[in-house]
């Protein structure tokens, strides 16, 4: 397993960066093998053969095993939907968008075999409404793909029929949670939904409906052309294939870098074909593995040589790999202003259903501005986690619960808990104002 790119769902991109993006450019690099070989093997061979074979999980955050998922769906149970949660809107993250960019018919024919294995007809994608340029060049696409006969009636007289429709979201990080993302589908404020039901049971017009992730549909035409078998052996563990990671931060070249999963963080980080390492050679200070959402780790060698396995960081950490956004920052970096900054998107953000997160992660953004403006006090820190453990009891355990419905309060108490677990005294001789209750000297 080298340290360097092993391109699959960005091969195309990389090779023709021309006209990766037209239908003359995809068709001339093999768009569409992918969907004329799953007609031919048939809707049961793709899910529950290739794709449960090649160990596919979800690349969106949860990673969750793509076939299984599709699996729980009610049998003959119609209409069913498909939803493409395009609107990454997470902090750092940026593949979705190269992918959406870049290569859309490559999404379109992932579309279709998905749609296709599961029984769908009508499969709806929610974009996120700044990808200007994503857009255009998607419904660009879509056309083009109808033109020749990919999408539409009789898909390449399979007897298949299947349509699109796109949709553009309106700036809300909290329609990135697939419910809240169904919501808004509806034409109702996006705001996540308890469960159960579950989408598989009740989800768009509480129809069946999956709902995956930009580059978890993307990969599936490789699955179906390479074999699941074959797909599954890159990888380690049950961290099969290849991710794209968001690198940024102080990294030399920052970038999405799509490599095989186990290699290392510092492969990544200091390869001179991925990082090429920290901005003037400094050291790294620390740095967040899965996106604003994961707890932190440090530039310890037992971090940074910790394989890039979803299932070792997270129960060997409790961090995950989550959105693929590794941001790396260096000694000269004040944490606190990093925790800061963080709690203030995700505050902003907080759709404000669940009192914990409605209340909490204002006064934890409240709270840490006073600390990074000189008026931090003595007690401050504790005050900080105890606000935390309100949202997310359990929080330094992993997995830890949580009293909010969705995964937004606890994405700002991570960074909250990374301050208490690596950084307390730095906190702490940041707090030198007056207690607003006296410390007693024990």
């Amino acid at each position: 397993m080298s340290a360097v790119e092993t391109r699959i769902i960005t091969k195309r991109i990389r090779d023709r960066e021309e006209d990766s993006w037209t239908i003359d450019g995809a068709l001339a690099s093999g768009a569409y093998e992918g969907l004329k070989k799953a007609f031919t093997i048939g809707r049961d061979a793709i899910g529950q053969e290739q794709v449960k074979a090649s160990g596919l999980r979800g690349r969106g955050g949860g990673g969750f095993p793509t076939a299984t998922k599709w699996s729980f769906l009610p049998e003959a149970s119609f209409p069913r939907y498909l939803v493409i949660n395009a609107d990454e809107g997470e902090p750092s993250t940026f593949k979705d968008r190269m992918l959406l960019e870049a290569d859309p018919h490559q999404l379109i024919e992932g579309i279709a075999i998905a749609a296709f294995a599961i029984e769908c007809n009508l499969a709806f994608l929610y974009l996120r409404g700044e990808f200007a340029l994503g857009y255009e060049r998607l419904v660009d696409a879509i056309a083009a793909a109808h033109a020749k006969g990919f999408l539409g009636s009789n898909i390449l007289g399979s007897g298949f029929d299947l349509e699109i429709v796109v949709h553009r979201g309106a700036g809300a990080y909290i329609c990135g949670e697939e419910t809240a993302l169904l919501e808004s589908l509806e034409g109702e404020r996006g705001m996540p939904r308890i469960r159960p039901p579950f989408p598989a049971n009740e989800g768009l017009y509480a129809k069946p409906t999956v709902v995956n992730n930009v580059e978890t549909i993307s990969s599936l035409p490789h699955i179906i052309l390479m074999g699941g078998e074959e797909y599954g052996k890159l990888g380690v563990n049950r961290s099969t294939g290849t991710r794209v990671f968001s690198l940024s931060g102080h990294v030399k070249r920052p970038g999405n870098y799509e490599v095989e999963l186990g290699i290392t963080f510092r492969d990544l980080l200091y390869s001179p074909e991925l990082g090429g390492g920290i901005r003037e050679d400094r050291a790294v200070k620390f740095f967040i593995p899965g996106g604003a959402s994961s707890q932190w780790l440090i530039g310890s060698d037992e971090h940074l040589d910790a394989p890039l396995d979803m299932d070792y960081v997270q129960e060997t950490f409790g961090v995950m790999l989550g959105s693929g956004a590794v941001m790396v920052y260096d000694e000269t970096v004040n944490p606190v202003l990093v925790a800061w900054r963080l709690a203030k998107f995700f505050s902003h953000e907080s759709c404000g259903k669940c009192t914990p997160c409605r209340e909490g992660t204002g006064w934890i953004e409240k709270v840490l501005f006073r600390i990074v403006n000189g008026h931090g006090r003595r007690q401050d820190l504790d005050m900080l986690f105890d606000v935390c453990e309100s949202i997310s009891p359990g929080v330094m355990n992993a997995p830890f619960t949580q009293t909010t419905i969705c995964s937004l309060g606890p994405s700002v108490v991570s960074c909250i808990a990374s301050l208490q677990q690596y950084f307390r005294d730095e906190v702490l001789a940041m707090c030198a104002g007056p207690a607003l209750i006296p410390v007693s000297a024990s």
